[in-house]
């Protein structure tokens, strides 16, 4: 009784056959395929092997083929392209050998399959959990590709995409890209590889955002970073995570664990596409609450985050002002430090206490006066007390305050609503707010801090001054 061996000849490059499917086809009688891939295998095979070769979309005839020739004897090699087991002939073998009730010998010889090649080819993107799609939907409906495609994006799965266009499917790949940018930053990086180990091989590397479906055809294999991947060195990478298990000289555990909260919360974002310094804002915010509700009630102006941190930067913004003293008390100390600055709150200065009790206000609102007096262009960091930005809202109305900026994120049930709709008419103020009831002086304190580390926003490397 002869047998079956079904091999995976790679993506098209000799130097990219394995040894034993070398060997089976120096041994095979009679070698089964589609008439385009004997080419790669031709200087291999013996002078008396027959070989049979067929069209494409021949692949039931291939199989039966392949049966009828090992019944008598022969020993039989079935070739596919890349891994036989992936996309290939041996699941069709498998599932033929059961039909005929046949007792034939099958052997699978696995193949560097396309999407391994194109990997090596664009550097290192498939170093962490990747899945596979293929988006001919000649025996898969497209129904259930899609579910697919969302499960890989959701999953933040590296991503490789087989057949991904024909003549007849032109449309699904813009489909894929849609829903992907759904569920992934627009900056996301993709690579993708044309004709991988051949003479007309062509590699680049784009983005999710950028990439332009039109470029490709059947013969290409597209990967799809997830949200750790990024270009070096017109490299494509997929960190496996080792450097995050090693405290870089310099930092401390804390940060390492707050990084991976933050990697954590933005894969977890309903929206990616958010500009940096919203989204760095909003990632304090979200870390510091565990309340994924900021994404629809954190609100902050164009840029606000991003001009604030300048005026940092350039010293003409040196004083942050508090409504109570638990805000500045989260604002880090060592960012204050590292950048010169002021951190004050007046509540508990004792002129504070004598013009609240002379004019019947609160300390706070007390406090703000005493403020505004000493230090009218502060940053006013609200996180407890509406009447206390209320007042500062009065005071810049008639001209006696100029804030660089206000975090308005006081919490609570009596006039807070109020106090942050009243906020919002001073366009030329940047402004961060919290809106509704909810907020709190940790709030208030980490979207300060998010304002004083926006140089490491890009990198999205939280922690540097825990």
């Amino acid at each position: 009784m002869g047998k079956i061996i079904v091999a995976g000849i790679g993506p098209g490059s000799q130097q990219d056959i394995t040894p034993a499917v070398l060997e089976a086809v120096r041994q095979a009688d009679v070698i089964v395929g589609f008439q385009y891939y004997f080419q790669f295998i031709m200087p291999y095979v013996k002078a008396d092997c027959e070989c049979i070769d067929t069209g494409m979309k021949k692949e039931r005839q291939r199989a039966a083929q392949a049966f009828e020739l090992a019944e008598q004897d022969k020993t039989v090699v079935v070739i596919s392209s890349g891994d036989a087991g992936i996309y290939g002939m041996t699941p069709l073998i498998y599932e033929m050998r059961r039909e005929r009730g046949s007792d034939i010998e099958i052997v699978s010889l696995p193949g560097i399959s396309a999407f391994q090649k194109a990997a090596s080819l664009l550097g290192a993107p498939i170093g962490h959990d990747m899945c596979i799609i293929s988006m001919s939907d000649l025996m898969t409906p497209w129904e259930v590709i899609e579910r697919r495609i969302v499960a890989a994006a959701m999953g933040d799965f590296v991503t490789a995409v087989y057949n991904p266009k024909s003549h007849g499917r032109y449309w699904q790949l813009y489909r894929l890209q849609e829903i992907f940018l759904q569920h992934r930053s627009a900056e996301t990086p993709v690579g993708y590889v044309r004709q991988a180990g051949r003479d007309d091989e062509v590699v680049k590397l784009t983005t999710l955002g950028a990439f332009d479906p039109e470029d490709v055809d059947m013969f290409t294999v597209i990967i799809i970073g997830n949200s750790q991947s990024y270009i070096a060195d017109g490299r494509l990478i997929t960190p496996r995570g080792y450097y995050r298990e090693v405290v870089a000289e310099g930092e401390k555990v804390g940060q390492n664990i707050m990084i991976t909260s933050f990697l954590t919360i933005a894969k977890e974002l309903k929206r990616q596409d958010y500009p940096l310094d919203h989204k760095w804002a909003l990632l304090h915010a979200i870390h510091t609450t565990a309340d994924f509700d900021m994404e629809n009630i954190l609100y902050s102006d164009e840029g606000a985050v991003e001009t604030l941190y300048q005026k940092v930067k350039d010293g003409t913004l040196k004083t942050i002002i508090s409504d109570v003293t638990m805000v500045t008390s989260g604002i880090r100390k060592g960012a204050v430090e590292r950048l010169g600055l002021e951190v004050k709150c007046y509540l508990s200065d004792p002129r504070a206490t004598e013009m609240a009790e002379h004019l019947g206000i609160t300390r706070t609102q007390a406090g703000i006066r005493l403020a505004v007096e000493e230090h009218p262009d502060a940053l006013f960091a609200f996180g407890n007390a509406p009447t206390a930005l209320m007042e500062l809202c009065e005071l810049v109305r008639k001209g006696k305050a100029h804030p660089a900026g206000i975090i308005a994120a006081p919490v609570g049930f009596v006039h807070v609503c109020e106090s942050k709709h009243m906020v919002k008419p001073f366009r030329d103020i940047p402004k961060l707010i919290v809106e509704g009831r909810k907020g709190g002086s940790n709030l208030a304190a980490t979207l300060c801090n998010a304002i004083l580390t926006f140089d490491d926003a890009a990198q999205l490397k939280p922690g540097r001054d825990l």
